[in-house]
């Protein structure tokens, strides 16, 4: 099966996946967006209200401002890959728990494979701590490196808590700069 035939069974796998009650109330799937060979992944906690409609990761206000933060350091949707911990909007927007996040890591993990990405970041303290380590604290580790499976892992803020919080923005480019200067050190190809 070639990787094309194996991203087609999976998105079709997902969208048929009833392991936990997020099924119930979406309107859309929000399996993923992107370059499914990009050598980095971004990963956020779960879909809002906008991309719950639309059946696309980060195309809200959130997705919006995550936009102009990949713009300044060289990036766009064309070069990475954009994923959740959870494919189905949780209620109100609320995090998802954690037995709704063990129903979609498997889907999670076969994205990952997928791409085989060289570079993580985790957008958030929920994606942090379900890739990362669970005791992951966003205040104090966003922008440190971590080494998983032989992958450079990173966190930084979501872009809708520096929507809720600018005063975090200062802290979140200078993940960026981390970001871009890894790429650098680790990408094969030029960005």
């Amino acid at each position: 099966m070639n990787k094309k035939e194996q991203w087609d069974l999976l998105a079709r796998d997902c969208a048929g996946c009833r392991g936990c009650a997020l099924c119930q109330t979406r309107t859309n799937l929000v399996f993923g967006v992107g370059n499914p060979e990009a050598e980095v992944m971004l990963i956020g906690e779960g879909p809002g209200e906008q991309e719950d409609l639309q059946g696309v990761p980060f195309v809200g206000p959130a997705g919006k401002l995550l936009d102009s933060m990949l713009e300044m350091i060289g990036l766009d949707r064309s070069k990475v890959y954009i994923a959740n911990m959870v494919k189905c909007r949780p209620p109100r927007n609320r995090d998802p728990q954690p037995a709704e996040q063990q129903a979609c890591r498997a889907w999670l993990d076969r994205q990952i494979a997928l791409v085989d990405p060289r570079i993580i970041v985790c957008l958030g303290r929920i994606a942090a701590m379900g890739v990362i380590k669970e005791d992951f604290r966003i205040t104090r580790e966003h922008g440190q490196w971590f080494t998983l499976d032989g992958r450079r892992c990173m966190a930084t803020f979501h872009p809708s808590a520096l929507l809720r919080d600018p005063t975090k923005r200062p802290d979140a480019f200078m993940d960026l700069r981390a970001l871009r200067k890894e790429i650098r050190e680790s990408c094969s190809r030029t960005y």
